[in-house]
């Protein structure tokens, strides 16, 4: 086996190879996300130009543009926490009022929305009996009025689907691969397709009534102008570092060997902004 890329240097926490693969969601480069067939709304990698020797070395032996069981694991838990504890949040907050997915045209809508965003290859009318079927169970609370009583209520709901969605994974999984250990590229994670179908509508539900509208407002396009200000501004004097760039991102930039590398530091230095110091920030330097 080859020495990692990174032997002789230091390695951060020095994760082993499978603890690195199971955290490269998309196991590809930016060059090679706009021509990747997953048909992600927007172009997602998780390869930089620096990355990628040492991720040649931990993917050595891996099928290609694959992920590890540890990794889709990962990815299921990912995917389940946010559908539904972004409709529990929008409950919660005021945003989605419970009443809107009893309305008579709320499953065409919604349908509509969830294929728009995450793409035409999921099947409508699936899409629709996977909505019916969530309402029928109890997956949304009838009213919500901001009480103990009905948090504890939303919360219990929550905890429903969690366990729902999971527990039909983990059933699928093991009566395709039996009860041995499963690790690495040894398996894969089955998930039923009405489990998909019904996670993938909590997510439609988010974006009918919280992102959809959110991408509409003027101030969502503002936010978006300031981040690339800022990261613009970053650069402006490369090689040299910016004033504005922090100490501690200092010897990251002087360790970069290009503008590649330095664009990667500018833009870990403006994510790890505040809102309030990003606005702070985007005055003092942009106008």
């Amino acid at each position: 086996m080859k020495p990692s890329p990174l032997a002789g240097r230091s390695a951060g926490v020095n994760l082993t190879r499978a603890a690195l693969d199971a955290a490269v969601k998309y196991p590809w480069t930016y060059a090679e996300a706009a021509d990747h067939p997953k048909g992600e709304r927007s172009l997602k990698f998780c390869v930089y130009p620096d990355d990628e020797a040492a991720f040649r070395w931990l993917k050595s032996g891996a099928p290609r543009n694959a992920t590890p069981m540890e990794c889709q694991v990962m990815d299921l838990a990912d995917d389940i926490a946010y559908s539904v504890h972004d409709v529990e949040d929008a409950i919660a907050t005021g945003t989605l009022d419970p009443a809107d997915l009893r309305r008579a045209d709320i499953a065409d809508k919604l349908v509509a929305d969830t294929r728009a965003w995450y793409g035409r290859q999921w099947d409508g009318d699936r899409l629709a009996a996977a909505f019916l079927r969530l309402r029928r169970l109890g997956a949304f609370p009838d009213m919500f009025s901001g009480s103990r009583r009905d948090l504890a209520h939303l919360k219990n709901i929550t905890s429903m689907l969690i366990g729902r969605f999971a527990g039909s994974v983990e059933a699928a999984t093991r009566e395709t691969y039996g009860p041995g250990p499963l690790t690495r590229y040894c398996g894969s994670v089955v998930v039923p397709q009405d489990t998909r179908y019904e996670i993938l509508v909590l997510k439609g539900i988010a974006v009918h009534f919280v992102m959809a509208p959110r991408e509409r407002e003027p101030l969502h396009g503002e936010e978006q102008q300031i981040v690339r200000d800022l990261v613009a501004v970053m650069m402006n004097d490369s090689p040299a570092p910016s004033v504005a760039l922090e100490p501690v991102f200092l010897d990251d930039w002087a360790n970069a060997a290009d503008d590649a590398g330095r664009l990667r530091v500018a833009i870990d230095q403006v994510a790890s902004l505040t809102d309030g110091s990003a606005i702070a920030m985007h005055r003092l330097l942009c106008g």
